[in-house]
Parts: C-alpha cells; sequence; structure tokens
C-alpha cells in the first residue's frame, strides 16, 4: 500500500537584487569580489577594509577575533546583507564560528586556502602555500594539509611583507620587485629531481600580484587562487535563499567602507572605479575605527 506524502515546501523564489558584504583587512578581497561580479552582475556589492588596523597576518588571534566583530556588527545592522564573504584567510582560519553564532540568519562564506585542489593536480606532488604569517602557523591551515595533501611534499612559507607589498602596488605605489622576489622565493623547491608545480595562494592579497609572479618564478608552476571558489559558493547560498540567479537589474556602484575614515585618494578612487565601487556619501558614525 502506498504511503502518501506530503509535497515538499516550495521556496518562494525572490527577484529583487541580493545585498553581497565583502570583508578584508585591506584590498586583497577585491580579487574575491571580482569573481561573485562574473557570477551576480545584478547584486549590490559593498566592500569593508579594516585598514585602520591592517596587516592581519601577525595580530594576535583572541584580538583579531574581537577586532573582526566589532567592525562588522555595526555594518551588518546598516546594511542587511543576503551573503557576508569574509575574503581574508587569516580571519577565516579563527573568526567564522564566532561570526556565525553572532549572526545567526545570515549566510557566511569564509576563504580557505585551495590546498585540496593544488594537492589533487599536482604531478610532481611537489606543492607550496603561500600564506601570511598568521594563516601559516594555524592548525586550521595545517589541518588542510593533512586531510587532503598528505601525499605531498608540501612547503609553508608565511610571508611576512607580501600583502604590504601588494596593499601599496594596489594603491598606485608601484611594485617593489626585488622585494616580491625575496618573498616568494621559498615557495620554490627543488629535491630528487623534482620541482614545486603548484603553488597555493593563500592570503587574498596574493593574486593582486600574479603577473608580476609569473615574470619573477624561477621555473612555471600554476598559481592556484580560492577566489572563484568562494564566489561560487556565496552563489550557491543566494540560491538556496530563494536569490534565484540574474535576480535584480545592474546596481549603481557600491559602496566601500574604509575603517580609517581616510577619504581615498585619486589613484585608489581609479582602483575602486574599476570594481564599480565608490566611497560612501556618510561615514559617519560607523567609521573611523581605530584599535
Amino acid at each position: 500500500m502506498a504511503i502518501a506524502r506530503a509535497p515538499a515546501k516550495r521556496l518562494a523564489v525572490i527577484t529583487r537584487a541580493p545585498d553581497i558584504l565583502v570583508f578584508d583587512s585591506g584590498l586583497g578581497g577585491l580579487t574575491v569580489l571580482a569573481e561573485a561580479q562574473k557570477l551576480r552582475a545584478g547584486a549590490r556589492y559593498r566592500y569593508a577594509a579594516d585598514d585602520a588596523v591592517f596587516p592581519y597576518g601577525e595580530m594576535a588571534g583572541e584580538k583579531l577575533v574581537t577586532r573582526v566583530g566589532r567592525v562588522l556588527a555595526p555594518l551588518i545592522a546598516a546594511r542587511a546583507p543576503d551573503v557576508l564573504i569574509i575574503a581574508c584567510n587569516t580571519a577565516s582560519t579563527l573568526v567564522l564560528p564566532v561570526l556565525r553564532a553572532a549572526h545567526p540568519d545570515i549566510p557566511i562564506v569564509g576563504t580557505v586556502p585551495a590546498i585540496k585542489p593544488a594537492a589533487q593536480a599536482s604531478r610532481s606532488r611537489m606543492i607550496s602555500v603561500l600564506a601570511t604569517p598568521g594563516t601559516a602557523a594555524r592548525d586550521y591551515t595545517r589541518g588542510l594539509i593533512e586531510s587532503f595533501a598528505g601525499h605531498c611534499r608540501v612547503t609553508l612559507v608565511g610571508s611576512p611583507n607580501l600583502a604590504g607589498l601588494a596593499e601599496v602596488f594596489m594603491r598606485g605605489g608601484g611594485a617593489d620587485e626585488a622585494a616580491i622576489a625575496r618573498e616568494i622565493a621559498p615557495c620554490f623547491v627543488e629535491r630528487d629531481g623534482r620541482r614545486t608545480d603548484h603553488i597555493v595562494l593563500a592570503c587574498t592579497h596574493y593574486p593582486l600580484l600574479l603577473d608580476i609572479f609569473r615574470r619573477l618564478a624561477p621555473w612555471e608552476v600554476e598559481w592556484v587562487d580560492s577566489a572563484p571558489a568562494i564566489a561560487r559558493r556565496a552563489d550557491a547560498l543566494l540560491h538556496g535563499g530563494g536569490i534565484a540567479a540574474g535576480a535584480g537589474a545592474p546596481q549603481g556602484p557600491g559602496e566601500a567602507w574604509f575603517t580609517s575614515g581616510h577619504a581615498p585618494d585619486a589613484a585608489l578612487l581609479r582602483l575602486l572605479a574599476r570594481f564599480n565601487l565608490v566611497p560612501p556619501r556618510a561615514v559617519a558614525p560607523l567609521f573611523p575605527l581605530k584599535d
């Protein structure tokens, strides 16, 4: 005898443009925002950079968790995003459980170093993970290596200066190629006739320097960036929440918030325009937000 089943509840389809908030310590999260824009061109984007205390790479764990929560709380209250992207590997290794507990109604996407796909694709079974000191030191990162790259020789490089070099470059200050070359050199390892063939970019700032990396590399490697996967995850969460792909008409420029409260100079304004962002008309009372 057949048992009648109640029809599955259908999720209402939302046709308005979704609000997407992307957060980073500086400009690195723009690499993730750009990938999200490819998938959700009609979304309304907000970008928040905690430049008042940049960089996060060497900040103590408890202090970092407190800081990120303090910055994001007023933005979430003011803008009520449909999805929040933590476009920072260093922050994601610590703050996601705390943020999800504090904001249970908002889907939150973290940034995970792309160790698994790099290890799967490596032919030499030699990969490097280029990270900030904070990300390199986290048990979370080492757990990913143990879980997904046990068959590879993994070189974990915690670069103390590379995020700052990327930030200066993107703000129009030029590229110190000699310094960049020193920072990436430990990633290139030769052993027993094998060479590193994949390098994981475990900081969202690093893809900003990708063209320079390729030019300075002593041999050709695959540079593995997690930004496309982060954007796909955010898109899937929006779709799961009933906001269809393509929902909403194209929006005007999104807001770019900086916790320092400093007005962007001409170079930074040009950079933001490339990502369809402008500073908000009114910053107070949210920022400046000093440590």
